[in-house]
């Protein structure tokens, strides 16, 4: 969808513009909170409805459960002299039923995290989650390339692992076993002798490869400059063999347009292509935004992280599925206009809030307590620091209601990694495996979906909505910190 607002529209939802002359106020204000945000932005403005927040591009998806699995068994080490102890979990492939139309399958990447019964899940970046300090997360792709299902004939694939008859079953839970191995450096063992076979002829062989690229994305997700300018450019990555852009839905109101190179409006585009905003001179200051759809295989080995707290997962095959991929302009008649974007900097721990000035003076701003100055047609980055595992919620808003809202999850680490903190206590590595054992029903399903459980988990439990209530009242107790950014104007504005 596209959409445009003015000035005087007060919109939101979509990239600050920088305030003008007259009635534009420079005052801009970013707000961090360590509650969990709202899935998609609210106000005025037809921007807002359609705009996540957390969701840039790629496949959108909701955890159906865990479908097609086997048993097998965790050795926990202890701490402080304690013994080791051995806990059962049920290890296989998950569904997920993709917005839009799709199915994916996925194996856990985060052993020791619950997941959370129908929760939304977006495509992400290696360096977005987990597997960003992982050496090993290229092995883990190989594996997934290597067996089921993407390897779906099992006499073959045990006759090249040497495992001897192997089920869909088996197959999944050897699978997911290894994957852990390197995913969570865990001491699992498969349940079934075959499928223990197939777990350390995957392990033992796997090979790095590289990350996969995204299934549909637009580089930058937002663009600013001045009305009567082509602003962009936008290039369309996608395996997909072609996107469709959707026609401006308000063009005869607004005039602005997408647009290809030469200025031709453009109704759909291929990988490569370069998209512009085409605004009209004499435009009020304001927004518009552009999405982009198609329908592909997301590619094997791209991360599905939670949209709130809940275990990664890792893709491991994908029907004909719908992504899409989201950009906004701003533009403004004079004086400063920054672009807005964010994304997670696991290696830094925290959140890049990246600024681009495309206007003509500096655009200057406090975050944390520190100001920072973007000169005009230059592009900064500052991180704001985000603990492992909070919830964040930044919303920048700007001149004539002016408004982008980032929220989401910081899960850059396996929760077992974080857990084995002493403050947490020996107890904390239960999370995720203590009622997946009893997840696990006494009777099997059929011989397409494996055991159904109940509950969509590697673990989870009746206590999690508990424990995200503490988690949530120890957030509000901590409080959230307020930044804020703000445009400096010369002392002749109006106020």
């Amino acid at each position: 969808m596209f959409s445009a607002s003015s000035a005087s529209a007060a919109p939101s939802g979509t990239t600050g513009a920088p305030p003008g002359r007259g009635i534009l106020r420079p005052v801009a204000a970013l707000l961090l909170s360590g509650l969990v945000a709202a899935a998609a932005l609210v106000g005025a403005g037809p921007a807002a409805a359609d705009d996540p927040g957390r969701h840039h591009s790629g496949a959108a998806a909701v955890l159906d459960g865990l479908k097609t699995y086997d048993s097998a068994v965790l050795r926990i080490a202890g701490k402080n002299g304690a013994p080791a102890r051995t806990q059962e979990l049920p290890a296989g492939l998950f569904e997920m039923t993709v917005d839009g139309g799709g199915k994916l399958k996925t194996y856990c990447i985060d052993l020791h995290n619950p997941t959370q019964d129908q929760a939304k899940y977006l495509e992400t970046p290696w360096a977005e989650t987990s597997l960003s300090g992982n050496r090993n997360a290229g092995k883990i792709r190989w594996i997934l390339q290597h067996s089921y299902p993407q390897v779906d004939d099992l006499a073959a694939l045990a006759d090249a692992a040497g495992t001897g008859p192997l089920t869909e079953r088996t197959a999944a839970a050897g699978t997911q076993v290894a994957i852990w191995r390197y995913s969570d450096n865990a001491d699992v063992t498969a349940s079934d002798k075959q499928a223990e076979k197939l777990a350390d002829w995957l392990h033992r062989n796997a090979r790095t490869t590289k990350e996969p690229r995204p299934s549909l994305t637009l580089e930058p997700a937002a663009v600013s400059g001045r009305a009567g300018e082509r602003l962009g450019p936008v290039t369309v990555r996608t395996d997909a063999d072609q996107v469709s852009v959707s026609p401006p839905v308000d063009a005869a109101a607004s005039g602005i347009e997408v647009t290809d190179e030469k200025g031709a409006p453009v109704t759909s585009a291929t990988n490569g292509d370069r998209l512009y905003f085409a605004v009209p001179k004499d435009t009020a200051d304001g927004t518009a935004s552009l999405a982009v759809q198609a329908t592909t295989s997301v590619p094997v080995g791209r991360a599905l992280a939670g949209a709130g707290r809940t275990q990664t997962q890792i893709l491991a095959g994908s029907s004909e599925s719908t992504v899409s991929a989201r950009a906004t302009a701003t533009w403004a008649e004079t004086g400063a206009a920054p672009a807005l974007t964010a994304r997670k900097n696991c290696a830094a721990g925290g959140v890049d809030i990246t600024a681009a000035n495309r206007g003509d003076q500096p655009f200057t701003f406090e975050l944390a307590g520190t100001e920072h100055t973007i000169p005009a047609g230059a592009t900064r980055t500052v991180t704001v620091p985000v603990a492992e595992d909070q919830a964040y919620d930044f919303t920048i808003t700007g001149p004539a209601g002016f408004t982008r809202t980032f929220t989401g999850v910081l899960d850059c680490a396996t929760s077992g990694s974080v857990l084995d903190r002493e403050s947490e206590g020996d107890a904390g590595n239960d999370i995720g495996t203590q009622s997946a054992q009893q997840s696990v029903p006494a009777t099997t399903g059929s011989a397409t979906s494996g055991l159904e459980g109940d509950l969509a988990e590697t673990g989870g439990s009746s206590a999690t909505p508990m424990l995200a209530a503490v988690a949530i009242g120890l957030l509000v107790v901590g409080g959230g910190a307020v930044f804020v950014l703000r445009r400096k104007t010369q002392h002749t504005d109006v106020e």
